[in-house]
Parts: C-alpha cells; structure tokens; sequence
C-alpha cells in the first residue's frame, strides 16, 4: 500500500489534533507523523486511518485512538534503548511507535489471527520487534525480564502480579485497570515498592486469559 502525500498531509491532521489534546512529547509527534496508519487498516477501511478515533479489526479487537497511542507512549516515557515488553500486539500500530522512539520490543499478542497480521505488516515497513509472540499477556515473558517498561493495551480488572514482576527497579508500567471504563495508571516500581498515579479515564477492549 502507497504513502501519498495526500496521507502525509492526513497525518499532519492528525499530529495538530493529538497536539490539540495535550500531547508534546516531540518524539511521539514524529512518530505518529511518519508512520502510515492505513497501513494497518484493510484498504476497504482506508478513509478511516487518520481519524482520531479507534477502529474495529479482526478478532473483535480495536486499533487505538491515535490519542490514545500517544498518551500511552508519553505516560511510558520511553528512551532509546530501552527494552519494552508491550501485552497486547493488535495490528501492531503502537509496536511500530514504540520502535520509532527507539525501544527494543518484546509484544504478545491473544488472538492468532491479529499475531499474524501484525507481523507481516510490521516486516513490510520494515519494523522489527526483537520478539514478537502468541500467547497468553497476563503470563508476560519472563524468559526476556526483566524489563525496562511495559505497556498494556487492553483493559484488565487489575495490575497483573506477573507483569509487576517482570519489570525492573526503577521501571514503569502502563496500564488501564477497569470494567466499562478503565482508569489509566502508571505503576512505578522501585527498592522500596510499587506506587501508581492515575491519568485520566479511557475505554479499551477486555485483556483476555489463556483459559488453561
């Protein structure tokens, strides 16, 4: 699929509206101003990619609201470097982001089919997580932890245990914890414990749990 201009002017949209909303981090500007979103939308769908708005895809999932792709990013506070594991690959958009500020990326993704997809359309950009799986988020990877951030881009009814494990002292997590509405929170672990802060509210499809 093309990267026209007109796509670049469409993204450029975007970047003022996302901006607009309060995000200014310059790194996740440019990378939401580089990366094709329609990319990730069958060409049926097109014409919705640079909406600011999520969108169905397969497997009763969601590609996030730009917004919510950059308010996620921002919160994560990501370098360059920085080993990141992401629950939840989806069509592999906020993949490629986080790849774009520099984090070597670890993502799982619950439903085989969006695992696929996402793997082919990241390899066509040339986006290349360090290891991207099919299994079961709320597990993590352990045989890759400890890890500098990790960001959740799925509803759970709590901060799972395993994940807190996974990351490193001084790390930080990002995660909407809820039911109907989650409650963004950002969960910084440190010698002396966890603490979290909450950043608004926002709706995210379930997480879902290996049933095993």
């Amino acid at each position: 699929m093309q990267d026209t201009p007109r796509h670049q002017g469409l993204r450029n949209k975007l970047v003022q509206e996302i901006k607009n909303k309060g995000i200014s981090n310059t790194e996740v500007i440019k990378a939401i101003r580089k990366i094709p979103r329609h990319v990730f939308f069958e060409s049926a769908l097109e014409s919705h990619a640079y909406q600011d708005k999520a969108f169905p895809i397969a497997a009763d999932q969601t590609i996030s609201q730009p917004y919510t792709v950059a308010f996620q990013s921002e919160l994560l506070d990501v370098k360059s470097g920085m080993k990141v594991l992401e629950i939840g690959t989806g069509s592999g958009y906020q993949t490629a982001v986080l790849i774009e500020l520099g984090a070597q990326i670890y993502s799982i993704e619950r439903q085989k089919v969006l695992h696929a997809k996402a793997k082919k359309t990241l390899k066509d950009l040339n986006y290349f997580p360090k290891y991207i799986s099919y299994g079961d988020g709320y597990k993590g990877l352990p045989n890759y932890a400890p890890f500098d951030r990790i960001i959740v881009t799925a509803a759970a009814p709590e901060v799972p245990k395993d994940l807190l494990d996974q990351l490193k002292i001084g790390g930080k997590l990002v995660i909407p914890v809820g039911n109907e509405t989650q409650k963004m929170l950002l969960v910084q672990k440190n010698k002396k414990g966890i603490s979290q802060t909450e950043h608004g509210l926002f709706r995210f499809v379930p997480m879902l749990r290996d049933k095993a």
